[in-house]
């Protein structure tokens, strides 16, 4: 396991600024070049064929009318491109989470979110309560930013200093209006090449995108190596769940949760 710095700050700094906010921003961790490139990772599994046993893509309606059909989220892409598989598992975000998590990270979970123009967002949720505790207790997902966020395009929003309350709900439930009245969710515009890295109880939600351009963003999320490696676990029980839309059964009704 790495140590010494956490995106650019001292281990220190960033666990204490983790443990009270349950976030923590690293501005330009990686370069212009480097973010272009994943950029250009990103055009290459969207160009790619849909076909079973390769990565996931899903497909959701544009909110507003006209409604249109559009991507919305590739998924368990790492085993089929080099690039994504060194980035997400062999390098330096996967260390700067190994130091954040006192552990080695091992990758749960990898997506891109495409959010296309008048695509709609996420309401206020915490990941944990997905069902997630059934492979472990903690996780830390690393947000990347491929595309310039806003609050316009509908930038992630946390609420600093929620992750310490535990589920705020039952799980598979939304968080209860009157709790999220109290939050103070506040936006977290990105650039290109940026970081979050924020705790799977903290609660979190983004609006609409409102532009005429997509926003799109990297999500890894990893747990330590105490609690084993749980991706082959988790992908083999979403695909039951939630299937891509390429494997799915005409006539039969899936429900999406996270």
């Amino acid at each position: 396991m790495a140590d010494g710095t956490i995106g650019g700050m001292g281990d220190a700094e960033a666990r204490a600024l983790f443990a009270r906010d349950g976030m923590v921003v690293l501005p330009g961790f990686f370069s212009a070049a480097e973010a272009a490139e994943i950029a250009q990772w990103t055009k290459e599994l969207q160009a790619a064929p849909e076909e079973v046993g390769r990565h996931w893509v899903y497909w959701e309606n544009t909110r507003t009318e006209p409604v249109e059909r559009v991507i919305q989220r590739i998924e368990n892409f790492c085993p089929f491109h080099t690039g994504f598989d060194r980035l997400v598992r062999h390098d330096r975000l996967s260390a700067a989470v190994s130091n954040l998590l006192g552990d080695r990270a091992l990758l749960f979970k990898e997506k891109i979110n495409f959010k296309m123009p008048r695509a709609p967002g996420f309401t206020p949720h915490q990941d944990q309560a997905a069902g997630w505790s059934r492979y472990a207790p903690f996780f830390v997902t690393a947000m990347v930013t491929i595309d310039a966020t806003t609050v316009e395009n509908g930038c992630l929003e946390i609420a600093p200093g929620w992750h310490d309350k535990g589920l705020l709900s039952p799980e598979w439930e939304p968080i209860p209006d009157g709790t999220v009245a109290q939050m103070n969710m506040q936006p977290l515009p990105t650039a290109p090449g940026d970081v979050v890295l924020f705790d799977s109880f903290a609660p979190h939600q983004s609006a609409i995108n409102a532009t005429a351009e997509p926003r799109r963003v990297l999500y890894l999320t990893y747990n330590a190596a105490a609690h084993g490696d749980q991706l082959g676990a988790y992908y083999a029980d979403k695909f039951a769940a939630f299937p891509p839309d390429v494997a799915r059964q005409p006539g039969d009704k899936y429900i999406f949760r996270v």
